[in-house]
């Protein structure tokens, strides 16, 4: 496998994303990260701002590609001449979420696979949500446990 896809919100992103960034990239020659728009949510860091970001905690990485899209991901996965799609997977929370989303995308491009790669441990319990409600109140060491050091003074930037 020589390309595969990560895509998400990435707002912010947080110390699973870089997990599975950093877990996905050892898989593959090339590893795109998809930052994507979600109808659903209100965006705190501007799509700009999130390929910064991203861009900057992922620069020990030499086979990272950061990149926004809108649609479908299974459009971007295929422009990007990927054939997988990776995915992060906290433990009972994303599940069928996941499953059904990964239903989906085989139906609307079954050429594409998706690998789960399961949430490490420490950061099964880590969301960007989470991370909206608990910056506020948290001190810098204590934010650190959730998110890349790099990304704090953005987060608290942007809460004030």
């Amino acid at each position: 496998m020589k390309i595969a896809v990560y895509t998400g919100s990435f707002d912010p992103i947080t110390l699973g994303h870089l997990n599975v960034i950093e877990r996905g990239s050892r898989l593959v020659e090339r590893l795109i990260v998809g930052i994507g728009h979600n109808i659903e949510k209100k965006p705190l860091f501007s799509i700009d701002e999130r390929i910064e970001l991203v861009t900057r905690v992922t620069g020990h990485l030499n086979n990272i590609e950061v990149r926004f899209f809108e649609g479908l991901a299974v459009d971007f996965v295929r422009k990007c001449g990927a054939t997988a799609m990776i995915r992060g997977v906290r433990p009972l929370t994303d599940i069928a979420a996941e499953f059904t989303m990964t239903m989906a995308n085989r139906r609307l491009d079954d050429s594409l696979e998706t690998i789960f790669l399961m949430a490490d441990g420490d950061y099964a319990h880590v969301s960007s949500t989470l991370i909206k409600q608990v910056a506020p109140l948290a001190n810098d060491q204590q934010l650190a446990r959730f998110v890349p050091e790099q990304v704090i003074a953005d987060l608290r930037r942007k809460l004030k």
